[in-house]
């Protein structure tokens, strides 16, 4: 960080990432930015490769206290001419952002100014941004908490996938039953537990892995096990990832119905089976289409996903599973942008996606979700992601996911059980910072096995 001078203090290893994202070729150069004036006006002179400018906007520093940062940052992009549709935000959750705005007292209209002129996001972004919150405020409750469970096993682990979950037929998979006895145990206890608290449970999502590759005999056991112990008087929505087709049988989409699960997730990823065949990730379409089909007959919501980016697909061949949505009147859809995680095993492949349409692709999808009258009510940003920008959460109005919102926003705390789930304290500081307080359970099936009841107590601890 030798090579950044200031005349002011400022979080230099923030700003040292930022450059290192958005701005490599100035790593390595000298980079001088001097405070000129902080009066009604802020104006930081930004000098590096040979270049200068001046930047200057109006003083925000009483409710900004990171005004000087983010100038420093948009003054580099100008400087070097740079121009994202998400300007100079490249975090996660730029929803959040918003929402700090709102709790310091500007208007929206104000925001949208900000995000403009000193953020230098685009117009067509700022839009969706502040619309998604608007959806979002409708939904975000503090008071309530949400429960996820993990069930950390898969049938095949798709090769772009980083997450908690293990082949059933690996050496792994001798530990499912331990792992569906010692889960039950901890469903029990924490109820035993909630029964002595003011813990209200808003939304419950079942996750993973992939949790409807349970046998029926234990789907209907974890669900019983959940109705029995869990105090759900308070629950809007209850959620169960059934992501692949091939894990699901008409009798276990009628357990979850009968043990209330509202919505499943039916994932094809894309519709393109030769892309499905090499990520490891099969799809037989006419039992896709049975079990979808029977889904909607016994009133289950659905939502599915799509990955866009997978190895070796074109614009086109994402363009045809983008019609090919059109034949399924699911409720929910979310777009994910492929992002790879040093733990896939496409990461490891050094995989170099192809060349993509991005306005093609974006006007399509929205041609597909306005006629399905969906529209969006969540949306993240992969970290570092420059081109495409977002991913999506659209919903056909009254059936968005209060789970995916609380989530993404980090509003609520959330009581993990499970393989791999994330157990999170949320608590206000400020009208700008939240403590957020995380302990993570063990991904593996069997250390999850030999540490619940010695974990167990430090999540609940949390929740008291």
């Amino acid at each position: 960080m030798e090579n950044i001078k200031l005349n002011f203090e400022i979080k230099k290893n923030n700003l040292k990432e930022f450059i290192r994202v958005l701005i490599p070729e100035l790593v390595d150069e000298e980079i001088i930015i001097t405070e000129k004036r902080c009066d009604g006006f802020l104006e930081l002179e930004l000098e590096a490769a040979g270049k200068k400018i001046v930047f200057s906007y109006e003083n925000n520093l009483d409710r900004l206290e990171d005004q000087r940062l983010v100038m420093s940052k948009v003054g580099l992009l100008k400087l070097m001419d740079k121009k994202y549709p998400w300007g100079g935000l490249i975090g996660v959750r730029p929803t959040k952002l918003v929402r700090r705005f709102l709790n310091l007292a500007y208007t929206y209209e104000e925001i949208e100014k900000l995000l403009n002129e000193l953020y230098l996001v685009t117009p067509k972004k700022v839009k969706l941004l502040i619309d998604v919150v608007k959806k979002e405020m409708e939904f975000l409750n503090r008071d309530h908490i949400n429960m996820y469970i993990g069930i950390p096993y898969c049938p095949t682990k798709c090769r772009y996938c980083s997450f908690a979950s293990y082949e059933m037929k690996g050496k792994i998979g001798k530990y499912y039953n331990e792992f569906v006895e010692t889960l039950l145990e901890e469903i029990a206890l924490t109820g035993e537990f909630l029964k002595g608290t003011s813990n209200r449970i808003e939304s419950l999502y079942i996750g993973g892995g992939t949790p409807s590759i349970l046998t029926e005999v234990d789907m209907e056991r974890v669900l019983k096990s959940i109705k029995d112990n869990i105090n759900l008087t308070y629950l809007k929505e209850f959620t169960l990832e059934a992501g692949r087709v091939d894990t699901l049988t008409f009798k276990k989409l009628d357990i979850m119905k009968s043990y209330g699960v509202e919505r499943i997730s039916l994932n094809p990823q894309t519709f393109n089976l030769k892309t499905l065949e090499k990520l490891n990730r099969p799809l037989d379409r006419d039992k896709f289409d049975d079990m979808f089909d029977y889904a909607k007959k016994i009133g289950l919501i659905i939502n599915m996903d799509l990955i866009l980016g997978l190895p070796g697909e074109t614009t086109e061949d994402i363009l045809y599973t983008l019609e090919e949505l059109k034949k399924y009147p699911a409720e929910n859809l979310t777009t994910h942008v492929l992002a790879l995680k040093k733990a896939s095993v496409l990461f490891k492949d050094i995989h170099e996606p192809a060349p993509l349409d991005y306005e093609k692709i974006e006007e399509k999808l929205y041609e597909v979700t306005e006629g399905k009258k969906m529209k969006p009510y969540y949306m993240y940003r992969q970290k570092n992601s420059l081109e495409w920008g977002e991913n999506m959460g659209f919903a056909v109005e009254g059936t968005e996911s209060i789970f995916n919102i609380e989530m993404i926003e980090e509003n609520q705390s959330t009581l993990g059980l499970g393989g791999g789930a994330i157990t999170k304290s949320v608590v206000t500081e400020s009208l700008t910072v939240d403590k957020i307080k995380r302990i993570v359970s063990p991904k593996e099936p069997i250390a999850y096995v030999r540490q619940m009841r010695e974990r167990l107590p430090k999540k609940l601890e949390l929740f008291k």
